[in-house]
């Protein structure tokens, strides 16, 4: 097994609860839509997706009602996304919304960050989400850890092509990076391209273990399967 020189982690299910964009930034968006669309109706971003939003919606539907049908059937339309996304910026810069992380996490990107291993996100979240998330989490700003940030625009995350690209463009062997991930398919993509992978099996998220891949409940588990930096705190338990 190659020494591991970078770490490539998802975010939903892996360094941060599922729950978290179904129970709270579905709901904040929601609450939030009509007082957001009063206040910031001239700003260009919201016109933008007021505009889509026109051309998109049912006859004789006004704007504002289809962003709230389609907030309402969770559908995969994108200037209802992209207005959620703008309503969770407004959360996150004024304290109203803080990103979950799993309490694990932070102390083991921190240390892995010291150590001098290379830390990136790929997530179906786009970049801005994801740097939201890090930079206004329950552990602090961690944005500041990680050099690389991918989306879904490099490519599906079930596509071995994905993690290519992603290879390729941190100038990195696939086989030094470890990729870090709840869903097998995903994993799958990953080793197909040649990356390590390590399953995070997150009992609260209801996990389902795939025998293909190597298996951690946490960071911690992680770092000890790969080789990579303990916390000091968990360093010093597991001398003991």
């Amino acid at each position: 097994m190659a020494p591991v020189s970078a770490i490539l982690t998802d975010i939903e299910g892996t360094t941060s609860s599922i729950a978290f964009v179904k129970d709270t930034l579905f709901p904040f968006a929601k609450a939030a839509l009509e007082d957001f669309l009063a206040t910031h109706a001239h700003d260009p971003e919201v016109q933008a997706c007021l505009t889509e939003a026109r051309r998109l919606a049912a006859p004789d539907e006004e704007a504002p009602a289809a962003l709230r049908r389609w907030m309402e059937e969770d559908a995969k339309v994108t200037p209802m996304k992209a207005l959620q996304g703008l309503i969770w910026r407004q959360g996150y810069l004024d304290g109203r919304i803080e990103g979950h992380l799993w309490p694990d996490v932070a102390p083991c990107l921190r240390a892995w960050a010291r150590a001098g291993i290379g830390l990136h996100v790929y997530s179906s979240g786009s970049v801005a989400a994801q740097k939201l998330l890090f930079g206004h989490s329950v552990a602090g700003d961690l944005a500041s850890l990680f050099t690389g940030f991918f989306d879904t625009n490099v490519g599906g995350k079930r596509e071995a092509a994905s993690y290519s690209a992603i290879a390729r463009g941190l100038h990195l062997a696939p086989e030094s990076i470890l990729f870090l991930s709840d869903v097998e398919q995903e994993l799958d993509a990953a080793g197909t391209a040649g990356l390590q992978t390590c399953q995070l099996v997150r009992t609260a998220d209801g996990t389902q273990p795939s025998a293909r891949h190597r298996q951690a409940a946490d960071f911690p588990g992680v770092a000890s399967l790969f080789g990579l930096p303990l916390p000091r705190a968990a360093a010093e338990s597991s001398a003991a």
